[in-house]
């Protein structure tokens, strides 16, 4: 057994002994989708960013994400996830209004690129905020390709209840304000997260495969790979070829040292890396004959530039620094990075999926959390490399720092110390929501056949499709079903009002006095 599935801690005992187990529902859960416009030929849209949907820069639920293309959904918090999801659906069915002809692909990994001159870099407008969010992501084309960064995912963010931080922070005598005790208990929940990211990838990793043309602009990578027909590559074992060393990953913030210890070193160790140059970044140049390549050359430009599975959060201020923000107020809530879009749903995701997480994340608050040694981490990361190549392979052992051990064997303990923790989320709901979706996840430990990610690999099979067949399919699918069923009229007239208020913001920012550019950056970084 692991220092991680052993009985229940303390915290729940004592929430369970004073009857405040209650207290563990009601968390709020948002979702956040990106999804990649395609043509009706199925190749990137390279048209702009529909104006009927509003403006990508202020309005609050549709928005972009690195690619003009890379369409983001993003739904309010609300304490039941059905909520939630149905207002992604009205979303996508919104959206699907002013496609004209385009669809959404259904898929995290691209299809219908070639090369990175094909990605169409986002827009934003003629505002100082606005330039500056353009000039960030030509900064990531510069460092990384704009390949990758056609990726589309899911963030499944959560706030935990209030009154359970009262209760936490009174039954344990803490000495610390109740902002500090909130900020630290959610670190504590972010480092056991990371033990088990892993886990993430095995149940709901969606991106056994992809397009040969993915690595246009990067053949080297190629080899690496098996070939499945003629314009595809593969692990036979992948789960999610998003998370792997294809994806969100770089050689310098592979040597990165983010401190999750507490709050204090994270906003520390993360200023640290946006204010240290790099040398490679240093040879693109910043202001070159007086166009911007990237906001700076240091490590990363800006915060967002570091790919995380699971980060601390907090509402900003317009113009505000993210690591200001968390310094000034704490943590707000936690966002979930490694979902994959799961292809088998019109909208990416399932209540079932998103009742597990939000009972994994609860298990993670409530058991005891160890600090993270440097070695911990490359122990975290190598595991979940691990899994995303290799996932479903028959006897793969995982590192649990003082041994190795299967991984079936640990995600199953991993499951049985979320029993409790569903019993009582489900309450008095006969249905048993979260210990069926707890159930629906136990199957897939015992049979990796039933995982997406087989489940995708066999239909591919099955039907003799390369991976751009089958997403384009499921694509075309998902659109006719959403061209079937319309918005209803209050709802869609309700969503124009939103797109043309989120029209007339924008441009009362760009109608508003703006310093020069230049003092606009230094400003934003001599934030203290």
């Amino acid at each position: 057994m692991t220092y991680f599935t052993n009985k229940l801690t303390t915290r729940l005992d004592q929430l369970l002994a004073n009857g405040h187990q209650y207290l563990l529902c009601g968390g709020l859960k948002g979702v956040e989708k990106e999804s990649l416009r395609l043509a009706n030929d199925g190749c990137i849209a390279g048209t702009p960013h529909p104006a009927a949907l509003g403006s990508a820069l202020t309005h609050p639920y549709i928005t972009t994400d690195y690619s003009e293309a890379l369409i983001e959904l993003i739904t309010p918090p609300f304490a039941d996830a059905r909520d939630s999801l149905d207002y992604l659906h009205k979303l996508h069915q919104f959206v699907y209004n002013y496609l004209d002809n385009e669809i959404l692909l259904s898929t995290s990994m691209p299809c219908g690129i070639d090369g990175d001159e094909s990605i169409p870099i986002a827009e934003y407008g003629l505002s100082n905020i606005g330039r500056m969010k353009h000039i960030y992501r030509h900064g990531l084309w510069h460092r990384y390709g704009r390949t990758m960064q056609s990726i589309a995912g899911i963030h499944f963010n959560y706030s935990v209840p209030e009154t359970l931080w009262v209760a936490l922070h009174q039954q344990e005598n803490s000495q610390l304000s109740l902002e500090q005790f909130r900020s630290e208990s959610y670190f504590d929940l972010i480092r056991n997260f990371q033990r088990l990211g892993w886990l993430i990838l095995y149940l709901f990793g969606a991106s056994p495969a992809i397009c040969k043309s993915f690595f246009n602009s990067r053949p080297g990578l190629m080899a690496q790979f098996e070939e499945f027909g003629q314009d595809t590559l593969y692990h036979p074992y992948a789960t999610s070829l998003r998370m792997s060393d294809i994806g969100y990953k770089s050689k310098n913030q592979a040597n990165l040292k983010i401190d999750y210890n507490s709050l204090a070193g994270y906003v520390e160790s993360l200023s640290k890396a946006i204010e240290t140059p790099y040398p490679d970044y240093e040879k693109i140049g910043v202001l070159v004959n007086g166009e911007y390549r990237q906001l700076n050359c240091n490590i990363l430009q800006i915060e967002n530039e570091f790919y995380s599975t699971i980060r601390p959060k907090q509402i900003i201020n317009s113009g505000e620094k993210p690591t200001l923000a968390l310094k000034k107020r704490g943590v707000r809530y936690i966002e979930i990075r490694s979902l994959d879009l799961d292809v088998l749903n019109p909208i990416g995701i399932d209540e079932a999926k998103t009742r597990f997480i939000e009972a994994l994340l609860l298990t993670c608050l409530l058991k005891d959390s160890p600090g993270i040694s440097d070695q911990d981490h490359q122990v975290n990361n190598a595991n979940q490399l691990m899994v995303a190549n290799f996932g479903r392979r028959p006897g793969l052992e995982l590192d649990q720092g003082k041994q190795k051990i299967p991984l079936r064997d640990w995600a199953a303990e991993i499951l049985e110390s979320m029993q409790p923790v569903c019993a009582t989320l489900d309450g008095e709901d006969a249905s048993k929501p979260y210990s069926s979706a707890l159930a629906q996840q136990q199957s897939l430990i015992q049979n990796p056949d039933l995982t997406p990610s087989a489940r995708i690999l066999e239909c591919m099979t099955q039907t003799r499709q390369p991976f751009s067949g089958f997403a384009l399919n499921k694509s075309f699918e998902h659109a006719r079903y959403f061209n079937a069923n319309k918005l209803d009229k209050v709802h869609r007239q309700g969503f124009d009002e939103m797109a043309e208020l989120s029209l007339a913001k924008q441009q009362e920012i760009e109608n508003t006095g703006q310093i020069p550019f230049d003092d606009f950056l230094k400003q934003y970084f001599s934030q203290k």
